[in-house]
């Protein structure tokens, strides 16, 4: 995985845990760049996509370290839960 979004892939792929919640701004200071706006107030943005057929980096970034991601932007936070 390249791009913006390859830094999160990798932490997350890198993770033991089946469950790691991040805040919106812990996944910035990841990307060392600021979310879109979507990301903070669609939970939409957020979708699990399969993979192989998703063209949008964002959810590539997740789905191919096989998480399901799940956001409580209320709480400003997002839940990747290991798939499978």
């Amino acid at each position: 995985m390249t791009g913006i979004y390859a830094p999160l892939h990798t932490y997350l792929e890198n993770r033991y845990a089946n469950t790691v919640v991040l805040t919106l701004a812990e996944i910035e200071d990841l990307l060392g760049c600021t979310l879109p706006r979507a990301a903070h107030v669609d939970a939409g943005w957020w979708g699990n996509d399969n993979a192989n057929l998703t063209t949008d980096p964002h959810s590539r970034s997740w789905t191919l370290a096989h998480r399901i991601a799940t956001p409580n932007l209320l709480a400003r936070t997002v839940n990747f839960e290991r798939q499978g």
